[in-house]
């Protein structure tokens, strides 16, 4: 079975970074997807600890110092894509990973700025079937993936399921209420999500969230997992 998971976690992990990867390392997924990574000296650790556990395929862009990005660490041998000109202020917010039977985009979306990451996506799927979109899209559907309706982008998760990509976690959970960020007030939100292809839909075994990582105090997202088999 095959497990791609991916991970929010908060500000590049600091002092946490140890503790993170020792989770990674243990749980054991294939494919591992850090948004909020950044390319400074705890970036460095993690891609130190995941390589000596074997993540020897390492997706990273070209942020610089404390900004956030995303990166994929892989134990499976892949082809690494960057994408410097899919937004004009956050070129470095979408990586991904082709695979023999798919490819793997991972992203962090900011949260309530204008961007056209979701343009660049959704122009990608049009090119492309046999894909997996995974990370912190930092929206969702509104007064389903929170009690309220104040998230961005609603709309362009509509226009990506019009293209054939399916809410993973729906598809296993139908309309479970989870959340996997909470404010400070204690309000949920469903930020982080998995998408797929309708071809990889008959392989999908599950697809869930660690809650127990942000419970710990791991980082402020729960970590998602894909389970393909």
């Amino acid at each position: 079975m095959l497990k791609i998971l991916s991970w929010n976690i908060r500000q590049g992990g600091g002092r946490r970074v140890s503790k993170i990867c020792d989770c990674l390392i243990e749980y054991g997924a294939q494919i591992v997807i850090l948004s909020e990574f950044r390319n400074n000296k705890s970036g460095d650790l993690i891609r130190k600890h995941l390589l000596k556990a074997g993540y020897r395929h390492q997706t990273i862009s070209g942020a610089q110092g404390n900004s956030n990005s995303v990166a994929i660490f892989s134990m499976l041998e892949c082809e690494h894509l960057l994408f410097p000109d899919c937004d004009p202020v956050y070129p470095h917010n979408v990586v991904a990973a082709r695979y023999d039977a798919f490819m793997v985009y991972g992203m962090y979306l900011p949260h309530k700025k204008k961007h056209v990451l979701f343009d660049f996506l959704i122009s990608e799927m049009d090119e492309s079937n046999s894909c997996i979109l995974a990370g912190d899209f930092n929206t969702g559907k509104n007064y389903i993936d929170q009690v309220g309706n104040s998230f961005w982008y609603t709309d362009k998760l509509v226009e990506l399921e019009s293209n054939h990509y399916i809410d993973a976690f729906r598809h296993c959970h139908g309309d479970a209420k989870e959340y996997s960020w909470y404010s400070h007030q204690g309000n949920g939100y469903r930020y982080d999500h998995t998408y797929v292809h309708n071809t990889i839909v008959p392989i999908v075994r599950d697809c869930y969230y660690l809650h127990e990582w942000r419970e710990e105090k791991l980082s402020d997202h729960s970590p998602m997992v894909l389970e393909l088999g």
